[in-house]
């Protein structure tokens, strides 16, 4: 997605059809990225191919499938800082966490560099991004709202899908704190809010309050 305010590049792993997002400003040279998955080098050539710099790391929950790629970016990019939510921290460092482990590849990532919580606002490539907790499909997972933007953008990760939500038969998930997140976090923003989720394809507020058949209108 691309307009005069920001371009939005989405970049799809292989396995288990995670959505990583890269994101950045027309007039600026730097970027953000959100939950880098299992095919990080996809991610580094559409850094590099635009000639951008990252700027920051930016992990919605941390699941395995949502970290694999961050200690290759890292590497690549070592200054940039890697932000998640305080209650899923530990997720990053324990393979058995982040559930890796019990599918025979554990998967780590370096630990956090800054951690967030409900309210704090967090600002990089020119972005400002207001933190809301949202548990339920990961105890600590958090979602980041664009405050400047128009419409509203939502990196949303896995709580929030088109036409679907994120898994609640995991360890540490919860289907009523899970609804319980998107009627209070995220059916409050506006209908034309965009989200964008760590699987399948963009949505709206308006659209799943609508037709969610998980959590809908009542």
């Amino acid at each position: 997605m691309e307009s005069s305010a920001a371009t939005f590049v989405t970049i799809t792993s292989s396995a288990f059809e995670e959505n990583a997002y890269l994101a950045f400003l027309p007039s600026r040279s730097d970027c953000v990225v959100f939950d880098p998955g299992l095919d990080p080098q996809d991610i580094v050539a559409a850094i590099e191919e635009r000639q951008l710099t990252l700027a920051a790391i930016l992990c919605t929950h941390g699941h395995a499938d949502h970290i694999a790629g961050i200690r290759f970016l890292k590497e690549r990019w070592p200054d940039a800082p890697l932000i998640i939510g305080a209650g899923d921290a530990i997720k990053l460092v324990d393979a058995v966490e982040n559930l890796s482990a019990g599918f025979g590849v554990p998967v780590t990532s370096p630990a956090a560099d800054k951690t967030v919580s409900e309210g704090d606002i967090v600002e990089y490539a020119g972005f400002q991004f207001e933190v809301r907790e949202t548990p339920g499909h990961s105890s600590g997972h958090v979602v980041f709202i664009s405050l400047q933007l128009a419409p509203i953008q939502v990196f949303a990760g896995d709580v929030l899908f088109a036409g679907s939500i994120g898994r609640t038969d995991l360890p540490g998930c919860s289907f009523e704190v899970l609804e319980h997140s998107i009627r209070k976090k995220l059916y409050t923003l506006p209908d034309d809010t965009v989200v964008w989720p760590g699987h399948g394809p963009t949505t709206t507020i308006g659209l799943e309050k609508r037709r969610n058949p998980f959590v809908n209108e009542r």
